[in-house]
């Protein structure tokens, strides 16, 4: 009787019962996949991927400012030298990274808005064909790594050289990752980011937190149990 009556209070507590009435649904579960008919593409390097996002990621080698003087760096951000000495100034950023993400995804016949693909998902590098790159740009760049550079030699860049790689968005297997809400999916709340599970430095410090936590709950309970003891001791 007691276990019921702490139930339904429990139920009728603010959010929880509306909460638990949201998730808990068998329907409320994805049962098929994400089914999308975009080809996002990089309009400037015709690069494209079927995935769920595409992203471009350009770097450019400037002039920054370093133990009272300048040193040379790779940067995905304009590096303002107004104020740097002659010599050292840092030329226009000329592009800049973009981001795509695909729209009208659906899962089980109801919306995955771009929002969710991206909390859901995860980045991964790809190595595109350049098949369909312009001319004017294949008489700029060359492969470099995964992607492209401007640089004669690669190992030593000059200032104003720029680096472009891709990403692609891809998604897990989305059970335990959205919930469906007013007909649209929804990322749960506390799920394990996509990326997360095959990340073992999270996976390290997620298990040096876990041991952390339990030998400060063990030395708290050591030094209870001792101080009781002498309590004890001194009433005998």
């Amino acid at each position: 009787m007691r276990r019921a009556l702490a139930l339904a209070v429990l139920l009728a507590a603010p959010g929880i019962g509306h909460g638990l009435a949201q998730t808990t649904p068998a329907d409320a579960a994805p049962q098929g996949e994400p089914r999308s008919d975009a080809v996002l593409r990089d309009p400037e390097f015709g690069v494209a991927t079927r995935q769920f996002g595409l992203e471009r990621r350009v770097e450019m080698y400037q002039w920054r400012r370093a133990d009272g003087g300048y040193a040379k760096a790779w940067s995905a951000e304009p590096v303002d030298s107004a104020g740097f000495a002659p010599g050292y100034e840092n030329p226009p950023f000329p592009l800049r990274s973009q981001r795509w993400i695909a729209h009208g995804v659906t899962l089980d016949g109801h919306a995955l808005d771009p929002a969710t693909l991206e909390a859901v998902g995860a980045w991964r590098t790809f190595r595109p064909n350049f098949s369909r790159l312009p001319g004017n740009l294949l008489a700029t760049f060359q492969p470099e790594g995964d992607g492209l550079g401007t640089a004669d030699n690669p190992l030593a860049p000059e200032i104003g050289d720029l680096r472009i790689g891709w990403r692609e968005l891809v998604l897990p297997p989305l059970q335990g990752r959205v919930v469906l809400r007013e007909g649209r999916w929804v990322p749960v709340p506390g799920a394990l980011a996509a990326g997360e599970a095959n990340d073992p430095a999270a996976t390290a410090t997620g298990t040096g937190l876990r041991w952390l936590l339990t030998a400060t709950a063990l030395l708290a309970f050591a030094a209870l149990a001792l101080w009781g003891w002498r309590r004890r001791r001194r009433g005998g």
